[in-house]
């Protein structure tokens, strides 16, 4: 499956649209990387636990959008879109959405 940010693939044709997709991922942080990432937040430098989780989520997200994709019977998904949410004081969302299509 071929997961692009822009409307076209190179060398090929888009021969079917398919629909909109999305795939969302909400994954909480727990306690004691919060105490971690706030210390490392006081003195500096990056929070690899939140990094982590991040990648985690947005991982998650890409491959629910390509579940999605290949149940509309697509073989690639275009114009994708990531979008980050922070929900509550330590939730993570990452959404992925774009255009179903098939590429002939």
């Amino acid at each position: 499956m071929i997961v692009t940010t822009t409307q076209s693939v190179e060398g090929y044709q888009i021969a079917d649209y398919k629909g909109i997709v999305v795939g969302e991922a909400i994954m909480g942080a727990n306690v004691v990387r919060d105490v971690f990432a706030s210390i490392t937040d006081i003195v500096g430098g990056r929070s690899g636990a939140y990094e982590s989780k991040l990648q985690d989520a947005r991982d998650t997200a890409l491959r629910e959008l390509e579940e999605r994709a290949a149940e509309k019977g697509a073989n690639a998904v275009v114009g994708v879109d990531l979008d980050y949410e922070v929900v509550g004081q330590s939730m993570l969302m990452v959404s992925a959405s774009g255009t179903a299509v098939v590429l002939g």
